[in-house]
């Protein structure tokens, strides 16, 4: 007899009791868990994506260049080596949309595109517009000496306001100094042997009365994204601050050329590859350790062919990209081979950039002090001061800042009283000759 047999009621039979059944949830879970990491391991390696998960789009190539000038434009009376002039139209005017990008949506210029840039710090989005390549370029000959510019600095005629000309005046470039790419035009050496670092550089006004004094040169980047704080950057800084534009923005070449006629040497800014890549995006046809030099080279060229005149390249993050030799080897190769210099931005202190640059026979420069790494008025002073004291130990020392209202306002002020503290502030293309010889 049974405990259920004592408990049950008189004259009923005892109640049987329902086995319970086990769910096993752990072991459940464990196995979802691990089938998925299996499917998801498998994917990886099975799966050809070199371009690590980076957004793209497919669209139709037009491999046309641009038609050569008639006649009657040959005619015209040439223009110097750099100054503003209408932005071209015609056949062969609306270029492939690059990589990573969406076509602007209804109401959009034509000839552009949408892209998204996403702040790696704040994950804060902005859609920006970026123009299609320039297809041609006014051809300039006879009268004007290689590397002729205008401007004061240069002591030819009085350039045009700061505020530029007509809305979208772009600028016009000597053909000698262009080469055609499917993506647009880019620069490249002269056939007599000028390079467009030496043609569109500034040249350095020394003081007489102290023709030794430290050189500091002052880079501004992150500009062409905003038009009205690159409008302010250009209004605020003096002319031997040196200004680097992103290659996104619709009036990014009609900035360019106000930068140019305001006395700024000017820098193209190139997006590489940092360690969260793709959570921390520099923006589209960024440079990848994942792709083929080919296919970033092919990418250099879309980036070189956003605008015109400037007198090197200078890197956007790249903390990855440029610690790896692979990769940035050919990219700096191509930089020397088409006549500009590189300046590095300073962030990455594994950067290999110096000497791949000496390899390769390239005017280079590095950073020595980030003046807004701390972006407050306190931290970018005292930036400024250990900058100051950089060039007053070595002769020379290079500074670079953000486009923001307070590093802007900082620079400018103390950048026009450096020369009477016995400092000498130069563009970009002094310091980096200079480095090269040393």
């Amino acid at each position: 007899m049974t405990a259920d047999d004592l408990s049950a009621p008189l004259g009923l039979p005892p109640k049987r009791r329902r086995r319970a059944i086990k769910i096993p949830v752990p072991q459940i879970m464990a196995g979802a868990l691990a089938l998925f990491l299996g499917v998801y391991v498998l994917w990886a390696v099975v799966a050809d994506d070199p371009f690590g998960g980076e957004p793209m789009a497919v669209a139709p190539a037009d491999l046309r260049i641009a038609a050569k000038p008639t006649a009657d434009a040959a005619a015209q009376p040439p223009p110097s080596a750099l100054e503003a002039a209408p932005r071209p139209s015609g056949p062969g005017a609306a270029p492939p949309a690059p990589v990573g990008a969406q076509r602007g949506g209804p109401g959009a210029p034509v000839n552009t595109t949408t892209v998204t840039i996403i702040d790696g710090k704040t994950g804060a989005r902005q859609e920006v517009v970026v123009p299609g390549p320039t297809p041609a370029l006014a051809p300039t000959s006879g009268t004007a000496p290689a590397g002729t510019t205008t401007g004061p600095a240069s002591g030819g005629a009085a350039p045009p306001p700061a505020s530029g000309g007509a809305p979208g005046a772009a600028l016009s470039v000597d053909q000698k100094f262009v080469e055609m790419t499917p993506h647009g035009a880019i620069p490249k050496i002269a056939a007599d042997g000028t390079r467009p670092a030496d043609a569109f550089a500034r040249p350095v006004q020394a003081s007489p009365s102290k023709p030794d004094a430290p050189r500091i040169a002052l880079i501004v980047g992150g500009l062409g994204i905003s038009a009205s704080a690159t409008a302010e950057a250009i209004a605020k800084l003096p002319g031997a601050v040196t200004l680097a534009f992103e290659p996104y923005g619709s009036d990014i070449p009609a900035l360019v050329a106000r930068a140019r006629n305001s006395g700024h040497e000017v820098l193209l800014q190139v997006p590489m590859e940092p360690f969260e890549y793709p959570e921390n995006d520099p923006g589209p046809q960024t440079l990848l350790t994942s792709l083929t030099p080919q296919q970033n080279i092919d990418r250099l060229y879309w980036l070189m062919s956003r605008f015109q005149g400037y007198v090197g390249l200078s890197n956007t993050m790249g903390a990855r990209f440029t610690a790896a030799e692979t990769s940035f080897s050919p990219i700096l190769h191509e930089v020397a081979k088409r006549g500009l210099i590189f300046v590095d931005d300073g962030a990455n202190p594994r950067s290999i950039a110096g000497r791949i640059a000496g390899a390769n026979n390239l005017p280079f420069a590095r950073a020595d002090v980030i003046l807004d790494s701390v972006p407050t008025a306190t931290e970018i002073d005292r930036a400024l001061g250990r900058l100051e004291m950089a060039a007053r130990e070595r002769g020379v020392a290079v500074g670079f800042a953000s486009a923001l209202p307070a590093s802007i306002d900082h620079i400018a002020k103390w950048a026009k009283a450096a020369e009477g503290r016995g400092l000498l502030v130069v563009p970009i293309t002094a310091v980096a000759a200079r480095a090269k010889q040393t």
